[in-house]
């Protein structure tokens, strides 16, 4: 597989793919790029709608088919044809038109799970003026096996049979008309949230249950993101509605953390359920009426004040921060927050709590690791001086 992006194929530079998940973000590259259609209208609803899943768990994740008709009707485009391709058929040529296919993620060689996670994901196909497949994919996020970031890659045929390999489907695109979409929050209500939280809390297998919560928090804190940014397009950012971005982004870093934790058989932090609830909670309120400035919504919580402890510890937090991070300790232990350092993310932060227990032989207490503590050396160096000091 070659891989020059082909110019006019280039990502729309407003397409905030960051706010968007794999099905979304390719139709909205296609709406915007053919039919001006903002992908902002995305986020124009913002719900709490949890539904029975094919596992033991609640979840909000839509299934595949109904999640693509209502981006596609949020977006002003309808599905006007759709083929079911048998394993390792060949995608016949699509002339001068762009369709819309998904396929699963695990055989796609352009993205990070390849290799690694069956899941449904989503690209574009357009051909070249030399009639070559070209695949458009939007998706961008920083996942566990790497980042997946916009672009265009021609591939040869046997290429692109090859990459489907347990077939697809294929869709073609109609624009319908510019889309409508009223700025909405459907309040939480504890009917919803209460029996969520609880299977959550209650599910025997604790790994299954933080595997599935880490990709829910995911998509909640994903999708009020693109909400928010709904919003401020019309009315402008709002302190308020930081706050609780952050507060999300927080606890999805907390819920993951908790999800190693206990895979490798330790303690599970408390709170990242408590937490939820009252996020989940306060999107109304943050949302409809934004908090006077300097209000702090529920569950953003607070870091721990304090020194930190020897000189000897702090550089040893350092250097294995500096270790995971790949920048000079230096300058972490001048002040440099290790959330200003690129690359930085929640996978980085398990690799850099793990390295300084295996260093100092040492085990942090569950309920430390929480992103507050954990963003920045002097917080790390709190906690780790507590461990070191219960530690037997």
């Amino acid at each position: 597989m070659t891989a020059p992006v082909v110019a006019r194929t280039a990502p729309p530079a407003d397409l905030h793919a960051e706010l968007m998940d794999c099905l979304q973000t390719n139709l909205a590259w296609l709406a915007r790029a053919e039919h001006g259609v903002s992908p902002l209208v995305l986020g124009a609803r913002l719900e709490f709608a949890p539904r029975t899943g094919s596992g033991r768990l609640p979840t909000v994740e839509a299934d595949t088919d109904t999640h693509v008709e209502r981006t596609a009707g949020a977006l002003g485009l309808s599905l006007t044809e759709r083929h079911v391709l048998p394993p390792r058929a060949a995608i016949p040529p699509t002339g001068p038109d762009t369709v819309y296919v998904i396929a699963d993620a695990y055989h796609l060689p352009w993205v990070p799970y390849h290799g690694h996670t069956h899941m449904d994901h989503s690209f574009l196909l357009a051909r070249d003026d030399s009639g070559r497949a070209v695949v458009c994919d939007g998706y961008h996020n920083d996942t566990p096996h790497g980042p997946a970031r916009p672009g265009a890659w021609t591939l040869t045929e046997e290429e692109l049979a090859a990459a489907l390999p347990d077939g697809a489907r294929v869709y073609r695109t109609t624009h319908t008309g510019v889309p409508r979409a009223a700025t909405e929050v459907a309040p939480a209500t504890a009917a919803a949230v209460e029996p969520y939280v609880r299977a959550y809390r209650e599910h025997p297998d604790r790994a299954e249950a933080l595997a599935q919560l880490t990709l829910e928090t995911w998509l909640l804190a994903r999708a009020r993101r693109l909400h928010a940014a709904h919003r401020a397009a019309a009315t402008g950012p709002g302190a308020a509605v930081e706050e609780h971005l952050t507060a999300w982004g927080k606890l999805t870093e907390q819920t993951f953390l908790a999800h190693r934790r206990v895979q490798r058989g330790r303690p599970e932090p408390t709170g990242p359920l408590e937490r939820l609830a009252e996020l989940l909670y306060a999107d109304a309120r943050v949302f409809a009426a934004p908090a006077p400035a300097g209000e702090t919504p529920r569950g953003t919580g607070t870091a721990e004040t304090g020194p930190p402890d020897t000189d000897t510890l702090r550089t040893a937090v350092a250097e294995e921060a500096a270790a995971v991070l790949r920048v000079p300790a230096a300058e972490l232990l001048a002040g440099r927050a290790l959330t200003e350092v690129p690359g930085f993310s929640s996978f980085r932060m398990i690799d850099i709590v793990e390295r300084i227990e295996g260093r100092l032989a040492i085990e942090f207490d569950a309920d430390d690791l929480v992103p507050e503590n954990l963003h920045d050396l002097s917080g790390l160096c709190r906690i780790t001086a507590r461990a070191h000091r219960e530690t037997p």
